[in-house]
């Protein structure tokens, strides 16, 4: 698909890529699309074994994703969806808190799943989200 613009932000996101062969994110018309962030250092990939933080470092990762796509970040965010290695009361709240802290102004459509696996031994959440971003 030449036609669609894609993005992989520098260090973790272009790593991803060339290992693995998917982009941190696509623009299609006035839509950014990005790919489950998980909680990794976006320098080091280096994952946090704490719930909490994970989730923290996910939400500032799909914050670093959009605006590697020319968006403006959470403020543009209309559907999330979380993928989470236990779906439990800790993430969940995690999860809402993160929504207060990075949209404070509106609330999303949202879907979470609980899974087995994610995309690394010691991933427990992954965060995509779709957000509107018109030019």
């Amino acid at each position: 698909m030449s036609n669609l613009q894609y993005y992989a932000y520098p260090g973790e996101g272009e790593k991803k890529r060339d290992l693995y062969g998917y982009q941190q994110a696509v623009r299609v018309g006035d839509r950014i699309e990005c790919s489950g962030q998980g909680g990794w250092d976006t320098k080091t990939g280096a994952i946090t074994t704490d719930i909490k933080a994970q989730i923290e470092q996910a939400f500032s990762n799909v914050d670093l994703c959009l605006k590697d796509a020319g968006g403006k970040g959470w403020s543009q965010v209309f559907r999330v969806n979380s993928y989470h290695v236990p779906l439990n009361n800790e993430a969940l709240l995690a999860m809402k808190n993160g929504f207060e802290k990075w949209m404070p102004g509106h609330k999303p459509i949202w879907t979470t799943v609980g899974v087995q696996r994610l995309g690394e031994d010691d991933m427990r959440v992954e965060i995509e989200v779709v957000a509107y971003d018109p030019k």
